[in-house]
């Protein structure tokens, strides 16, 4: 989109050279922290969903092919791979068969595609902007968000989700500011993959259309044809791309769409989030569930810039109306404040059904980091304003990145449970008891443990928690791990994402998920793992014939 700035180069950029020798700084971070990733990317645990994931992939390749009709009678058959079928397919590629190897793949492809939505938010910046500081304001924004951060790794459907939002994003202001036919194409095409992996990706869609139609409105009749022909383009751009990813939409299209908009905003799998002390159904959550979780979580720095940020755009919004029905700089600012706010209202209007915490919100992430931005922005203009040095913006947003950074390091690889200072997190258990904590990767240590502990003596384990042995230790390692009926297991290896003690570690498995907690039979514990003084995780010890008395007390 056109931002109303001079046409000439940005300040200290020279004609003629390359965008990737001008903007050398933000490749060099991406490439630091590639480095950084591929060296701690083995430290992350396994995601819950990603085995089964995986399998969706494998089936609906095999439905492509025409090897198999299995997809149309899957449980799954409504979720796309437009992400997971080319992880399997670089699985494939490189004769990965060791569940190690293809567990650490995962972990590294998508910890590079969300690098990616990083360089697309730099790239975002710069357009909006003109400013190579403000765009490297934007992509440590988007980089140091702790919780997204260890998701990276291991979350293979929500974080590749942001990526793609943020890039998404990008592909919409291009085509905004080219114009044609072919760019408005291209965006289509995007926003389709966009989709497939999450129905909301409809949101870009409908924005696209709608502010083209708004064009059309105001522009004269030679140019009301471009116009018009660049919103079908976007359209069937973004129509067929869905289709064609989606193979259980190949038949009867428009009833199995909407089956597919109306399963993911309604989820069949019913989930009991604790919330503030007090456990609310996913699909009934109250209207401040989202902002709360996201204040809560968002590092001060982002929190706090964004918000000034938002608060800019509306001023300027409405004292500059006109400006919001032209293709400028404001309007698609505005738009990217209706990509924070519009997705919260409808899950608190429409009774979507989210769960563990707000994961499935994470791409509201994407066009915050660039509100914030903005509000950096605005606090250096102020500055110059007063006659201070705008630095002290810079300044101040290089404090709050320092903090985070801080943050990630000593809570390593944990990072996905970040509160920042907004709830208590030096009252010991005091987080465990009033929101939900991350259940959703596994903890290696905990299996490392029982190895060091029981060297030569078999570990039965339920069949999940095998199959994370399978995929973080060495085969070496997991011939020790044995599965066997969640009634005959010797030990309780899990988190407990919610206040039901680590103590309880039931005999019987009780669900996480289940309307009433675990039975409270206490199991003596062997090992635990906390954050903020809150346990993560525990090696409770239900078989007590394989636990030394000596040691093994019971957790009070």
């Amino acid at each position: 989109m056109h931002n109303g700035s001079d046409p000439s180069p940005p300040r200290g950029v020279v004609r003629g050279r390359t965008w990737l020798t001008r903007h050398c700084a933000a490749w060099l971070a991406c490439l630091l922290c590639g480095a950084v990733g591929a060296a701690v990317l083995d430290d992350y645990g396994a995601f819950v969903d990603s085995f089964q994931q995986r399998v969706t992939a494998a089936i609906t390749l095999d439905y492509v092919w025409g090897r198999s009709d299995a997809l149309l009678r899957y449980q799954d058959r409504m979720y796309g791979a437009a992400f997971e079928a080319p992880l399997l397919g670089a699985e494939r590629l490189l004769g990965l068969q060791d569940s190690r190897s293809i567990h650490l793949l995962r972990h590294l492809l998508t910890h590079l595609l969300f690098l990616a939505g990083g360089l697309g938010g730099y790239a975002l910046a710069f357009r909006l902007y003109r400013r190579r500081g403000l765009a490297l304001v934007a992509l440590g924004l988007y980089l140091l968000q702790p919780r997204l951060y260890a998701h990276s790794f291991f979350n293979s459907k929500d974080l590749p989700f942001l990526s793609l939002f943020m890039l998404a994003l990008l592909l919409l202001h291009w085509a905004f500011r080219r114009g044609s036919v072919p760019a408005f194409l291209l965006c289509g095409a995007g926003i389709g993959v966009l989709t497939n992996v999450r129905p909301m990706g409809l949101l870009l869609l409908g924005a696209g259309l709608g502010l083209r139609t708004l064009d059309c409105l105001q522009a004269d009749r030679s140019a009301r044809r471009r116009i018009a022909w660049s919103a079908a383009a976007l359209a069937a751009a973004g129509a067929a791309t869905i289709y064609a990813l989606l193979p259980y939409l190949w038949q009867d299209p428009l009833r199995r769409f909407a089956e597919y908009v109306a399963f993911s905003a309604n989820h069949p799998l019913m989930i009991r989030q604790l919330f503030r002390g007090r456990y609310v159904w996913g699909a009934e959550l109250p209207f401040a569930y989202v902002p709360v979780w996201f204040a809560i979580t968002a590092p001060w720095a982002a929190l706090g810039f964004g918000l000034l940020g938002s608060a800019v755009t509306v001023r300027r919004g409405l004292r500059q109306p006109a400006a919001l029905v032209r293709n400028t700089r404001l309007r698609f600012e505005w738009l990217l404040l209706a990509c924070c706010v519009v997705p919260v209202l409808v899950v608190a209007g429409a009774g979507v059904s989210i769960h563990s915490g707000w994961r499935h919100m994470y791409f509201i992430a994407a066009p915050f980091c660039l509100l914030a931005t903005g509000g950096v922005r605005a606090l250096a203009g102020t500055a110059r304003r007063f006659g201070q040095s705008a630095g002290r913006a810079y300044g101040l947003a290089g404090v709050g990145a320092g903090a985070t950074l801080a943050a990630m390091v000593s809570l390593h690889p944990h990072q996905d449970i970040y509160f920042n200072a907004f709830v208590d997190r030096a009252t010991p258990e005091f987080l465990r008891t009033q929101y939900e904590l991350d259940y959703t990767p596994s903890d290696r240590g905990a299996l490392e443990f029982l190895l060091a502990r029981y060297p030569h003596a078999p570990c039965h384990l339920t069949l999940p928690q095998r199959v994370w042995a399978e995929r973080m230790l060495p085969a070496s390692e997991r011939a020790c791990f044995r599965a066997v009926a969640p009634g005959r297991a010797d030990f309780f290896v899990f988190g407990y994402p919610a206040g039901l003690g680590a103590a309880k570690a039931a005999r019987t498995h009780g669900s996480l998920f289940s309307l009433s907690p675990p039975s409270p039979l206490y199991a003596p514990v062997l090992y635990t793992r906390a954050a903020y003084g809150n346990q993560l995780t525990v090696v409770a010890a239900l078989n007590l014939a394989q636990v030394d008395a000596a040691t093994a007390a019971p957790y009070r």
